[in-house]
């Protein structure tokens, strides 16, 4: 026998079974909050990089410009006589040291005592041509012609006489001999400097060092300015010299220009040919000095700036290094006028408009 479905049943058992799903959706909705929540996120907090600052400020400094130069001879001649002849005697040689004066070579002298005894001869004439003028025995115009001819042989005599006897024109050092004793001198070039000569000498008391500046120091440089030379040869040891000439033109290929100093060299410790450096002092001047670890460079390029603190944040200045002075540097930058804050630690890994954290000791 089958039995009829109740319709009243029938909606109490769906309600019980619509009862049951929101109770068991209500359980888990707790659940799966509590497991959702890890996911959720929250804003990142900014980095603030700490720093340290300094004051920049302008000092005085003093200029100076550090070189390197080779020791010259103050003076360098190679003596020869004006005609050629035979040479009758060669006092000096190599390395010799000869005062001011001193009678380094001979050269044949019959030209030269021919012209002196022709000279004496007409020199006793005159005198006697001069007291025939007073009794009217000879004119005017013989005597003026005589003393003419006295004065024209007086001249040819000294010219020999120079030419004959070669005497050193400064005191120094006799670098080069070329011929000996009883050879005939001929004026054709003999020498590394393209010249001809008998006997070649220098001047070592004082030497000299030609030095190339930059032409941005060309204002700077004065004749009597200082200069310290150092040499491996003496280390530790220092000489003194003076700027004693400017080369009046700067090169167009290197833009730099010569200067030449003097330097006392009493002892001759200072040979030609030796290495030098210059240390040539160019007086005092403001300059932005800032440590050299403050100084950073652009990777991949020479270009060189700095990082200043202005209101919490990095800022970024674009430099041009002057020069080194032991662990600072000279900087120039068109935008730095004295009294910026800058960042000498940690700013290697500032980057421009990054904020920071000024750290005070």
């Amino acid at each position: 026998m089958k039995l009829k479905s109740n319709p009243i049943m029938r909606t109490i058992q769906i309600a019980l079974f619509a009862l049951l799903g929101v109770v068991a959706v209500s359980s888990c909705k707790p659940q799966a909050s509590a497991e959702a929540a890890p996911a959720q996120t929250t804003p990142a907090e900014v980095k603030i990089q700490p720093v340290k600052t300094m004051t920049l400020g302008y000092q005085s400094t003093a200029v100076s410009q550090e070189v390197t130069s080779t020791v010259l001879a103050m003076e360098e001649t190679h003596l020869s006589p004006a005609l050629s002849g035979r040479i009758r005697s060669v006092k000096v040689d190599v390395n010799d040291h000869v005062e001011k004066g001193q009678l380094l070579a001979e050269m044949d002298r019959t030209q030269l005592e021919q012209t002196r005894l022709q000279y004496n001869t007409l020199k006793t004439d005159l005198t006697r041509m001069d007291t025939l003028l007073q009794y009217g025995s000879v004119t005017q115009q013989t005597y003026d012609q005589m003393k003419a001819q006295v004065e024209t042989t007086a001249l040819v005599l000294e010219n020999l006489e120079e030419n004959t006897l070669l005497r050193a024109p400064y005191t120094g050092i006799i670098t080069g001999k070329y011929y000996n004793d009883g050879e005939l001198y001929s004026p054709t070039p003999n020498t590394a400097a393209g010249k001809a000569a008998l006997l070649s000498m220098i001047q070592v008391n004082p030497v000299k060092l030609m030095v190339n500046l930059g032409e941005n120091y060309l204002p700077d440089v004065k004749n009597g300015m200082e200069a310290t030379i150092t040499t491996d040869v003496y280390p530790g040891e220092k000489f003194t010299g003076r700027v004693f000439r400017i080369h009046p033109t700067v090169s167009s290929a290197t833009r730099t220009f010569a200067v030449e100093v003097k330097v006392p060299n009493g002892e001759e410790k200072l040979v030609p040919g030796m290495f030098a450096r210059v240390n040539l002092k160019l007086g005092d001047k403001d300059a932005l000095l800032v440590p050299s670890l403050s100084v950073l460079q652009q990777s991949g390029t020479n270009q060189r700036y700095i990082m200043l603190h202005e209101n919490g944040k990095a800022r970024r200045v674009d430099v041009q290094v002057v020069r080194r002075l032991n662990d600072q540097l000279e900087i120039a930058a068109p935008g730095l006028k004295g009294g910026e804050e800058l960042i000498f630690a940690g700013q290697s890994n500032l980057e421009d408009g990054m904020a920071v954290n000024v750290v005070v000791e």
